[in-house]
């Protein structure tokens, strides 16, 4: 097992107070001299690490950037980003018999979903090494965030996507922001292994979760479920479910919670219980801690509505499997058709999300079943992307159209008919 221990002891190939560590042999990094993704000794994935860890009264202003003490710069490349409501849904908690339920809406970001976090700060970090280049593979969701920020930065853009697997939606928004998509013959994972070929090559710099600084923008949503739900309730959640795809969201919120109680500004005990959820197509993280596995197996045949978690081999899974077991969390696989009942659920609260979002949702019903999640629970549901993301899925889920007469009389006759 990865160990994840912070250590904050300054040393000498630090910038600024920060630099980068391997989770895997604790090698450490210069952060911004030359362009790494993983551990030059044992190729381990890599973490950010900061000489002073702030406390919430080091917090100021608002999104993303209020939380700079916590960030490698004092400001990115922002649209701006972050600041997303927390939603009460009182007929999901009725439903569930749970008092508190919140649901952290991060389809509210600028391009409609938690990418943005990532990117404020992965492009600034592109910037500060000097790239010209920026590319990723993606579901979707990255595509439509890192050429929105490219655009912002003015660097060229370069998305793979899985040919006929994206929402139309998201297509559309890279195309709009001017990013250069190849459609590849393959999934995901297929996409994701020729990025990391290019970014080797040094034919792009990667923006995909592998990059360390794309999590750190990605914790401030720790930061902000936190603070929301103390400042609301008077306390802190106890867990919080959220989608997997590639698992960078369970990694980077298992950091902010380590950075926030090495700082002292939370307790052991207020550490939220990281609970994952994905599709029962695409499952590799449940299987492994269902088997107990320190590690996941790739799942070269993926299948599931929501495109957004429709990937096989989680490169974030040795910082995210740590997460979810030191925290007392776990992890389920739901149905397509749960999925979709659960984003008819939150349609029902006034929440539009994209069906990888209700996973969350859809999750925390088989959790209560089982008796997981007990009666008491505070809990706080990770909704990542926007219902317009996928207007198609969100069609299918929803009622249809009644064709009707062009006149008042025949709308009137209709509805007293129907």
């Amino acid at each position: 097992m990865a160990h994840l221990d912070l250590q904050t002891e300054q040393p000498s190939c630090a910038t600024d107070g920060v630099w980068l560590a391997c989770i895997e042999c604790g090698e450490q990094f210069a952060p911004f001299e030359s362009v790494r993704y993983t551990c030059d000794e044992c190729d381990g994935l890599l973490e950010a690490r900061y000489a002073d860890l702030p406390t919430w009264d080091d917090f100021a202003g608002s999104g993303v950037w209020r939380y700079a003490a916590a960030l490698p710069f004092d400001e990115g490349v922002s649209l701006p980003e972050g600041n997303t409501p927390l939603h009460e849904v009182p007929g999901i908690e009725a439903e569930l018999g749970l008092d508190r339920v919140r649901v952290k809406h991060e389809g509210m970001n600028p391009t409609g979903s938690f990418k943005d976090r990532g990117m404020t700060v992965g492009v600034r970090v592109a910037e500060r090494v000097g790239v010209d280049r920026l590319a990723c593979a993606s579901t979707g969701n990255t595509s439509a965030a890192l050429a929105a920020y490219g655009a912002r930065a003015n660097l060229e853009t370069l998305v793979l996507l899985p040919a006929g697997k994206v929402a139309a939606g998201k297509v559309a928004q890279a195309s709009l922001h001017g990013a250069r998509i190849l459609e590849v013959d393959g999934n995901f994972d297929t996409c994701l292994d020729i990025v990391q070929d290019l970014a080797t090559s040094g034919e792009a710099y990667l923006l995909n979760s592998l990059n360390p600084f794309r999590l750190e923008g990605q914790k401030t949503i720790g930061l902000e479920i936190m603070e929301q739900f103390r400042d609301e309730e008077g306390d802190y959640p106890d867990r919080i479910v959220l989608p997997v795809g590639n698992a960078g969201n369970t990694a980077a919120l298992y950091k902010c919670f380590r950075e926030l109680e090495a700082s002292g500004a939370i307790d052991s005990d207020d550490v939220p219980a990281l609970t994952g959820v994905q599709a029962e197509g695409a499952a590799p993280m449940v299987e492994a801690i269902e088997n107990g596995w320190d590690h996941i197996e790739r799942w070269d045949e993926v299948e599931t509505r929501a495109t957004a978690i429709r990937i096989g081999n989680p490169v974030n899974a040795p910082k995210a499997l740590p997460g979810i077991r030191s925290t007392g969390g776990t992890a389920v696989a739901v149905s397509d058709e749960e999925i979709t009942a659960a984003q008819r659920a939150l349609a029902e609260e006034g929440v539009g999300v994209e069906p990888a979002s209700a996973a969350s949702i859809a999750g925390l019903r088989k959790l209560r079943e089982s008796g997981d999640v007990d009666d008491d629970e505070r809990v706080v549901c990770l909704t990542t992307g926007h219902l317009l993301k996928d207007p198609e899925a969100a069609a299918e889920a929803g009622v249809d159209p009644e064709p009707v007469p062009g006149t008042t009389e025949g709308v009137v006759e209709h509805l007293e008919a129907n």
